[in-house]
């Protein structure tokens, strides 16, 4: 029994990770003026709440455009059927708002996958890199983090794996793979991460 088969509830990053990469982030931060290279919701949070209330509705409808396009990321239904299949639970822990959470889904043909309850936004619980949300659905779940993966894309996602005391999978589709020290596992595509929990 490997590390990622013997874990029983399994939460995924969603943009970029069960669904093909699209945001320019660099684009949006232009959009909304903010300062380059800065997390776009942490630059957000230190903004005076009059200065960041019309940008954060902004961020909304540029989210919710970009959602509407979302395709699956190759695997990801594979992946998520086998997982179901296995008796796992799986859910979403994402930085986008639920409208776009959901519209993604939907864009996707993903949604099916979930309960609305196990997909978490930041309308929630705080963002990523916090571990609020994973925590929040281990306790929903019952189980302890050592029964629960952490999959994405970013750094934050498995910053917020590591606080939470679950395992982490970083999905790099370039290989590159520049946080060796928060993954426990890497893969570059998500059929390879299906392969290790397949594995007889």
């Amino acid at each position: 029994m490997t590390l990622l088969q013997d874990r029983t509830h399994w939460i995924f990053d969603m943009d970029g990770t069960l669904t093909v990469a699209q945001h320019d982030f660099e684009a949006i931060r232009r959009e909304l003026g903010l300062p380059e290279d800065s997390p776009i919701l942490e630059s957000l949070a230190q903004l005076p709440e009059a200065e960041a209330a019309p940008l954060h509705a902004q961020l909304d409808e540029i989210e919710l455009r970009i959602a509407r396009e979302a395709q699956a990321q190759p695997g990801a239904i594979a992946l998520l059927s086998t997982l179901q299949r296995q008796g796992k639970q799986i859910g979403i822990l994402t930085r986008n708002t639920r409208p776009g959470a959901d519209a993604t889904l939907a864009a996707s043909e993903l949604a099916h996958f979930f309960e609305p309850d196990h997909v978490l936004s930041r309308h929630c619980c705080a963002p990523k890199p916090s571990p609020d949300g994973i925590n929040h659905l281990l306790q929903l779940w019952d189980t302890p983090p050592d029964n629960a993966v952490m999959v994405g894309d970013y750094v934050f996602d498995l910053q917020a794996g590591r606080n939470a005391g679950t395992a982490t999978v970083h999905l790099d589709v370039t290989g590159e793979f520049p946080w060796p020290d928060q993954a426990d596992v890497q893969v570059s595509a998500l059929e390879a991460l299906l392969s290790l929990i397949t594995v007889t």
